[in-house]
């Protein structure tokens, strides 16, 4: 019996252990990377120099003023113009992104005076801003409801992921010394011209336009300020605050960034609402009329009651009461009143049907290609700081080209980073900004090999190399310049070895023919 029990027990304890041992196999993985996390992260940061940075670009200055005006005035004109590339100028030159990181890492350390600082500098901002844009269009002939103001009323749970996404790389690039992605950052939040839209409701009294900009801002730099917070704790900057305030802090925080979602989940459920609703508009003006008919893509107001609807009909067979029974039917469909306006065109048979669509449809695809360009070919003026007779469209082969000219304290990061904003909304075309010659980035090594930081480093060296068509050399220690001019031959470029030298590795550009 003695026997048994023991047995029993040694199987018992063997069941135990075996169901222990995953468990103590995740924990030694967790504080592992903890540990790794702590030495190899965190502590490569630099946490005075990234937070004293901060505190000087928080403050309330002539410059932090006049920048914003400035922006605020372009963003303004350029939603009345309803030009991108206008707007896309505000974004760049909106200084408004430096109080709102200030506001985030003030909360991740517990300083109540920069936090201050920070919401003060960014009220004076704000206010400024709005108010000054709602001057310009009181005094402007201009003040219809463009595209782009239009654009910025309707916020939705993308935009606030839009921001979430934009503020993680930005303070990943304040925390890391990577400053040069603010630039992508500042484009893609876009905290301007929501104000200038802000403004514009004010001056016409347009009440919907006003509180739909107003929260697309409150989401932008509230999303920006929570998400820089988040960032900051996760690389160790630490709050002065007890466990249980940190705990207070963490619930108040998170309950204000649910709040802000939830309206915007329910304008993104109202805009899938609009999608189904078209798919529905479509099939149902279609149900009327036969085979050999072609409809054009209706257009939908959503806005007004009743819901208005528009479209154009080639038909072989005139439908008279084709409105009135679309009506009737939509209304049940969408649970709301319709008004439907069909334009009915009689054609002899369905192949002129075919061919009267198609010749609709392509004119209205050159317009909107010739728009288009014309709209590509401003932003990238825009970028490159040069007249839009300058840049070289080449439809045929798909090709965009500028020269840019040296805008003061720019570096080579500024251009590239333009380029590929511009790139990225023309995924078809090949987008090619050449910056102004300037001084390449130093590459600094890990051990042996390149960090994150050098590698970035190099794949911007390549870059400038092969759009201004300059060879480079690479000068250093022998084998770190060996491994760098690898590196650029790898990625298009044309690189030989400079100078052996110690230190760190320095590439150049190489002399012209005759230089």
């Amino acid at each position: 019996m003695d026997s048994g029990s023991a047995s029993e027990k040694a199987v018992a304890n063997g069941g135990a252990g075996a169901a222990a041992r995953p468990q103590w196999s995740f924990l030694r993985v967790v504080v592992s990377f903890r540990r790794w996390w702590r030495d190899a992260v965190i502590g490569t940061v630099e946490q005075g120099e990234v937070i004293a940075k901060r505190r000087e670009e928080c403050a309330l200055s002539s410059r932090y003023l006049f920048m914003t005006a400035m922006s605020a005035g372009i963003a303004v004109l350029g939603l009345l113009l309803s030009s991108p590339a206008v707007v896309i100028g505000a974004m760049l030159l909106s200084p408004l992104m430096d109080p709102i990181m200030g506001l985030g890492f003030a909360l991740a350390i517990g300083d109540y005076r920069w936090m201050r600082q920070s919401a003060h500098s960014l009220a004076w901002g704000t206010l400024m801003a709005i108010g000054l844009c709602a001057v310009i269009v009181f005094l402007s002939p201009l003040q219809d409801i463009t595209s782009e103001i239009a654009s910025r009323t309707r916020p939705n749970l993308f935009d606030l992921m839009v921001a979430l996404f934009s503020a993680m790389a930005g303070a990943y690039a304040m925390i890391r010394g990577r400053e040069g992605t603010i630039v992508g950052v500042a484009i893609a939040t876009a905290l301007m011209p929501p104000l200038a839209v802000i403004g514009f409701g004010l001056a016409t009294l347009n009440w919907t336009v006003f509180t739909g900009a107003l929260l697309l801002y409150v989401t932008n730099f509230v999303t920006i300020a929570l998400t820089v917070w988040a960032m900051a704790r996760l690389y160790g900057f630490s709050a002065t605050l007890s466990e249980n305030q940190t705990r207070w802090q963490n619930f108040v925080l998170g309950l204000v960034f649910i709040t802000l979602a939830v309206p915007l989940g329910f304008s993104l459920h109202q805009i899938a609402w609009e999608a189904g609703a078209a798919r529905q508009v479509r099939s149902e003006l279609s149900a009327h009329f036969g085979t050999s008919s072609r409809l054009s893509q209706p257009e939908i107001e959503f806005d007004g009651e009743p819901v208005r609807v528009s479209a154009f009909v080639w038909t072989t067979r005139l439908e008279p009461d084709a409105e009135v029974r679309s009506e009737e039917n939509l209304a049940r469909l969408l649970g709301t009143a319709v008004d439907v306006q069909l334009k009915q065109f009689l054609v002899r048979d369905e192949e002129s049907a075919e061919e009267a669509q198609l010749a609709s449809a392509k004119l209205a695809e050159e317009e909107a290609t010739r728009d288009r360009l014309e709209e590509l070919a401003a932003r990238l003026a825009l970028a490159a700081g040069v007249e839009e007779d300058d840049v070289l469209i080449d439809r045929q082969r798909r090709r965009a080209l500028v020269r840019a000219v040296a805008l003061p304290g720019a570096p080579l990061e500024t251009y590239a980073a333009l380029e590929r904003r511009i790139a990225a909304t023309e995924p078809e075309w090949r987008v090619e900004l050449i910056p102004p010659v300037a001084t390449l980035p130093s590459v600094t090594f890990e051990g042996e090999e390149p960090g994150d930081a050098a590698r970035e480093a190099i794949a911007l060296a390549a870059w400038a190399a092969q759009r201004l068509g300059r060879r480079l050399t690479v000068a250093g220690p022998e084998e770190q310049a060996e491994t760098v001019r690898a590196l650029l031959v790898g990625q298009g470029a044309e690189a030989s070895l400079g100078q052996t030298r110690t230190g760190e590795v320095r590439v150049e550009w190489a002399p012209n023919e005759g230089e």
